[in-house]
């Protein structure tokens, strides 16, 4: 048998083709364009993403049996506005996640509505990324639009409604919405009312590895497959992620050094921080998961390499970076804003630290320790809640840098485990539409016979105890520079 996962992301849309035995038979990747119509906004046509895995699809399939493919799932960019009016079109280009544009709106939620009061209802507080606050944003800049609103729903939910015909959403990226009382597993009717939506406007709920429904007929065909292919209904990238590397039931943790950077720790124990510095949000497992999220990560580097640099040899880049530990220059990675910890979509990105004798590789290496840092601010809000943690697993883009593995391993002082696939999110969906038709029992069970460990990366306490001393000089950079981060946004 054959599953399909679909990992749609910022840039592109991922697709694989995976057996039962969790083996990958093929991967297609279709990029799609992103737009900034103003300075921090960020927004996508999802006729795009459409479009694009329906061609991924074809593609990915082309060679196989396609009557061997018994399912398929998601694992998508979490915390999009997609709205879509009564003959279901789409009423306007998706605010992403990594827009900007609700600052007047999180403040209202998180001052007016208050922190306590928007953890009672959700267990978690509002961020400029979520999707409640573009709700209200719609609400005060385009009424007309605003009105027009029959359905709401996320990136993948999309693709899901689009292939089956059925509104639905699962209960992980649910949790990202500011919509969902996460402990409960329902939609709150108190922020229902904050937003001015009604409940009839949001996806019905499921358990990601839940069937949702079947390919419509017309899909079907265009595909080449069996309208018998069933739905199922996927989870947020980063849980999907989690669920191709095993990142389930108790006490496991996962770093994702994609655009964004996560840290996310599984738990079978709802849990809230309580300065809501971490997300507290459902898992695809059907328990809960603690998550700390960093806006720019793999991204950094990225920008680094192709806009300033101006080379895509990346590994070339990094050959000569040695002296770990040592480095004098420092990097804040808030080339978006920046989420967890610091919940401050004004902060930027910064070099800190630079003489007359700092060089390339130094630059290079502080922009790879910055991100780095950066999740270690989350992981020190788990340890500060009594959760310990002495081993990762990592996936994403970043993470086929063995450089970048090894100054995680020695920041966080975590034995990093890599494993066979690196296709985390794509690979955790197919994963999902496998459990939801029935090749195995739950999850967990899936996950202990597919995810396999193929080497470990150990922190050296020598490299532990220099990255101690530079990281706690990173932590009093962000908050000497806050004040100055404000004037200049004015």
């Amino acid at each position: 048998m054959l599953y399909i996962g679909v990992d749609l992301g910022t840039s592109a849309v991922k697709l694989l083709l995976m057996d039962e035995n969790g083996k990958i038979k093929n991967i297609v990747s279709k990029e799609y364009p992103l737009s900034f119509p103003n300075p921090g906004w960020s927004e996508q046509n999802p006729k795009d993403w459409f479009e694009k895995s329906m061609e991924g699809i074809r593609e990915l399939t082309k060679d196989c049996d396609k009557s061997q493919v018994q399912g398929i799932s998601f694992g998508g960019q979490m915390h999009g506005l997609v709205v879509l009016d009564d003959e279901d079109e789409v009423i306007r280009p998706a605010i992403l996640w990594n827009d900007g544009r609700t600052t007047k709106e999180t403040d209202y939620l998180n001052t007016v509505i208050g922190k306590e009061t928007l953890s009672k209802y959700t267990a978690n507080i509002a961020f400029a990324g979520f999707t409640a606050p573009k709700i209200l944003w719609m609400k005060e800049n385009e009424p007309e639009l605003f009105a027009k609103i029959n359905k709401i729903m996320l990136p993948k939910d999309y693709l899901a409604y689009k292939l089956s015909g059925t509104f639905c959403t699962d209960y992980s990226d649910a949790s990202g919405m500011l919509l969902l009382d996460v402990q409960n597993k329902c939609w709150s009717q108190e922020m229902i009312d904050i937003c001015g939506i009604r409940e009839e406007q949001l996806p019905k709920l499921f358990e990601s590895y839940e069937v949702v429904g079947s390919l419509k007929q017309e899909i079907a065909e265009e595909l080449g497959l069996s309208k018998t292919v069933k739905v199922i209904a996927g989870a947020g990238d980063n849980a999907a992620a989690a669920v191709g590397t095993g990142t389930v039931g108790d006490g496991r943790c996962n770093l994702s050094l994609g655009t964004s950077g996560t840290i996310f720790i599984s738990s079978k124990q709802f849990g809230v921080d309580e300065n809501n510095a971490l997300h507290s949000f459902d898992h695809a497992d059907g328990y809960y998961h603690l998550m700390g999220c960093m806006l720019s990560a793999a991204s950094c580097n990225k920008w680094w390499m192709d806009e300033i640099l101006q080379t895509k040899e990346y590994e070339k880049e990094q050959e000569n970076i040695t002296k770990l530990g040592e480095n004098q220059v420092f990097y804040l990675p808030y080339l978006m804003g920046e989420r967890s910890p610091h919940n401050d979509p004004l902060a930027r990105a910064a070099f800190v630290g630079m003489t007359m004798d700092t060089t390339r590789e130094e630059m290079t290496q502080a922009v790879l320790e910055g991100v780095a840092f950066g999740l270690r601010d989350s992981l020190e809000v788990a340890r500060s809640l009594g959760i310990q943690i002495e081993r990762t697993k990592i996936c994403g883009g970043g993470a086929k840098s063995l450089l970048w593995k090894k100054i995680i391993a020695n920041v966080m002082n975590l034995k990093v485990d890599v494993i066979e696939s690196e296709e985390g999110p794509g690979y955790g969906a197919a994963i999902l539409a496998a459990v939801g038709c029935g090749a195995y029992e739950s999850v967990e069970a899936a996950t202990e016979k597919l995810v396999k460990v193929v080497d470990t990366v150990e922190p050296s306490q020598e490299l532990v105890a220099k990255y101690e001393e530079r990281y706690q000089n990173f932590r009093k950079i962000y908050p000497a520079m806050k004040g100055l981060f404000q004037e200049l946004a004015k």
